[in-house]
């Protein structure tokens, strides 16, 4: 062999020995297992990331180890016991050819925020924001944004980070989670952690799952998350289903993307609580279809574990798509998962949602669940009723409160065959609850709303 000959044996074998330490696969976490995290208490814990292919990585939480092989593809999923969330940060240990500590690991509720641009828009933008931001100082909240990627293979994993809710760090996050977070965090004495997963404009069916067709929104934004343990989700969505004149068919595509993601995050149970959308001035609402994707909302309270927020009453515009009052949207939000998914005893969870209809002479009576101290919220007398007798022509009507029921009726209308309320989609009604949370709009003509309850 010539000298050159040796001088290039010798220089691959040089580079071979001093590259090969850099060639191997680190252990490596998809970024919402991070410090800072919180883990979603009384569920088993999955911890997952890749690695070598049949490369041992060992977890380790508190005095928990378990140890796994990576597949041929290099992917690893570990599952530990659950947690209890007894103020007591965290710490995870993930070992193999090199190591990971995450460190100040919380744990306690985990939910995630979706929808459109009203679940997007940020605390900056709200009523009160500076208030509200200055007084931002949760360090047991901690705040994750997912930001936008539309998939369309189903991604490993999200560019984001998990932060302590912060003055500095609360800003541009979901207002409507935020409140949400926050007023769990208060009432249930634990660690909050919030995924933020939105995006401005975007109708329903990207963010579905069903029969393994998914959406892009669902590939690139929610498929890297469902390894977490969460507790429910909450979602605010819809406008742009009601500019598509989806109407009543928006009910299915509720079924669709709640039956998916419960699949998808292994929990059958998984809460799922929604804001029934506000009145809006814009061309883009063609007439009827807001009031028929509101009977879809309602209608989707049949799913089991659910619940809505109504909004007719937050619209400081109602030229502007986007109510600021986030605070009351969260807060309502909140109630909903307080009381059902929580079983917080003796709370007023919604406002009057219709149930029945009954015709006494000229005169209609109508029944509601959630109605107790029904009443106007401004003292003047109810408005946004109207009244059909057998022609369908509705005539508007005078209502009046009786015990937990309203009367309705109308002069020109003698025999009375059903009623409509807020049935537009300018309506901003006065008809609310004795916890002042108001009614959500109704028809009572072959009505496919829930009760909730």
């Amino acid at each position: 062999m010539n000298r050159k000959s040796l001088l290039t044996v010798f220089t691959l074998f040089a580079t071979s020995f001093v590259m090969a330490p850099f060639a191997r696969a680190d252990v490596k976490l998809p970024a919402v297992l991070a410090s800072h995290m919180v883990i979603q208490r009384d569920q088993p814990v999955r911890i997952w990331g890749w690695a070598d292919a049949d490369e041992e990585v060992t977890v380790t939480l508190g005095e928990e180890t378990q140890k796994k092989t990576a597949d041929g593809a290099g992917r690893w999923l570990v599952t530990l016991k659950a947690q209890k969330a007894d103020g007591k940060p965290r710490q995870i240990k993930v070992a193999g050819k090199n190591t990971i500590d995450l460190e100040d690991i919380l744990v306690g509720e985990v939910w995630i925020g979706s929808g459109q641009s009203n679940m997007e828009w940020q605390l900056k933008n709200t009523i009160g924001a500076a208030e509200a931001i200055a007084a931002a100082n949760h360090p047991n909240v901690r705040l994750f944004h997912v930001p936008k990627v539309n998939a369309k293979e189903t991604a490993d994993d999200v560019n984001a980070k998990w932060k302590i809710c912060t003055p500095e760090n609360v800003p541009t996050f979901s207002a409507v989670l935020y409140y949400f977070g926050k007023r769990l965090h208060e009432e249930l004495d634990v660690p909050v952690g919030l995924i933020n997963s939105s995006w401005g404009g975007s109708p329903i069916e990207p963010w579905t799952v069903k029969d393994g067709n998914s959406g892009g929104m669902y590939n690139g934004m929610i498929a890297p998350l469902t390894n977490v343990a969460v507790k429910g989700a909450i979602w605010y969505q819809g406008e742009t289903n009601v500019i598509r004149k989806n109407g009543l068919t928006y009910l299915d595509k509720m079924k669709d993307l709640i039956e998916g993601w419960r699949k998808e995050f292994r929990n059958d149970e998984l809460a799922f609580h929604f804001v029934q959308i506000a009145p809006w001035s814009g061309a883009g609402y063609a007439s009827g279809q807001l009031p028929s994707l509101w009977e879809a909302q309602v209608a989707t309270l049949t799913i089991p574990h659910t619940g809505m927020a109504v909004t007719t009453d937050v619209v400081d515009n109602i030229a502007d798509i986007h109510p600021r009052n986030k605070l009351d949207v969260g807060n309502r939000l909140s109630l909903w998962a307080l009381a059902r998914t929580y079983g917080r005893d003796g709370m007023v969870y919604s406002g009057p949602l219709y149930k029945s209809l009954g015709v006494e002479g000229n005169t209609v009576r109508l029944t509601f669940a959630h109605a107790g101290g029904i009443k106007s919220r401004d003292g003047k007398p109810l408005t946004e009723f109207q009244v059909a007798g057998e022609s369908g022509e509705f005539v508007d009507a005078m209502a009046t409160v009786d015990g937990d029921t309203i009367v309705v009726s109308a002069d020109s209308v003698t025999k009375p065959t059903q009623v409509r309320f807020g049935w537009h989609k300018l309506a901003n009604p006065n008809l609310v609850n004795g916890a002042g949370l108001p009614a959500s709009p109704f028809q009572t003509n072959n009505w496919l709303g829930g009760t909730g309850e």
